[in-house]
């Protein structure tokens, strides 16, 4: 199919690619020997940077870098190898300003954002993960996969393929309806699991919950070249 075709009066239409388990994305569980140990190092950290609504950011909640310590994200990098059959994966350099972190903790609650679909950027990754660090977190706190809803209630596409880079790319514009994106595929969150995916799909956070350091969503992400 074409990266994508023009539709009169509305938003280019993406080429579609239904999200398939072990093809399109990979759901990795007890990934950490210790998560405990990792979720505990940041709830003692004071080092957050703030994003929105404290600050005049384009991201939510709170942030720290590095997420993971070399040696467990070698763990995970292997597993992402297994998975995915990639002989060797690399964080790209990001130089052009922006808010792409690479092993990056994330901790957002249920006041700090609601879902946003959106792609990574084929420039800078061909997988992107998250690792969930809430325990106990509800189904509606994983990661959806979304694909376009047109007028009429028409479903369109999800992918974002050369010569684009990234969703507003492809669509030629930051702002869209809010209705313009439907769930397509969701998967739950679980302590400790990790969701990899193609970066060049549409994806969100499925929700928000909490409202303390505690008890708001924790995870960390990640984005590989291949």
């Amino acid at each position: 199919m074409p990266s994508h075709s023009p539709r009169p009066g509305g938003l280019p239409v993406l080429p579609y690619r239904k999200p398939t388990r072990g093809r399109d994305y990979w759901v990795l569980d007890d990934v950490l020997p210790d998560p405990d140990a990792v979720r505990a190092r940041h709830l003692a950290s004071g080092d957050w940077v703030e994003g929105h609504p404290y600050k005049p950011e384009p991201w939510p909640g709170l942030r720290t870098m590095p997420g993971l310590e070399p040696a467990e994200l070698a763990q995970v990098e292997k597993l992402v190898r297994r998975a995915t059959g990639a002989r060797r994966i690399w964080a790209e350099e990001h130089t052009g300003g922006g808010t792409f972190n690479h092993n990056c903790v994330q901790v957002v609650g249920k006041d700090e954002s609601e879902p946003r679909p959106h792609t990574d950027s084929r420039a800078l990754c061909r997988y992107a993960a998250v690792l969930y660090l809430s325990p106990d977190l509800p189904e509606d706190c994983g990661t959806s996969f979304h694909r376009q809803l047109l007028p009429g209630g028409v479903l369109g596409g999800n992918q974002v393929l050369a010569p684009h880079n990234n969703l507003v790319d492809a669509l030629g514009t930051r702002f869209v309806p809010p209705d313009s994106f439907t769930e397509d595929v969701r998967v739950p969150p679980r302590y400790n699991r990790l969701l990899l995916y193609a970066a060049n799909m549409i994806h969100t956070a499925t929700g928000y919950r909490g409202s303390t350091l505690e008890d708001k969503r924790m995870t960390a992400v990640f984005f590989w070249m291949a």
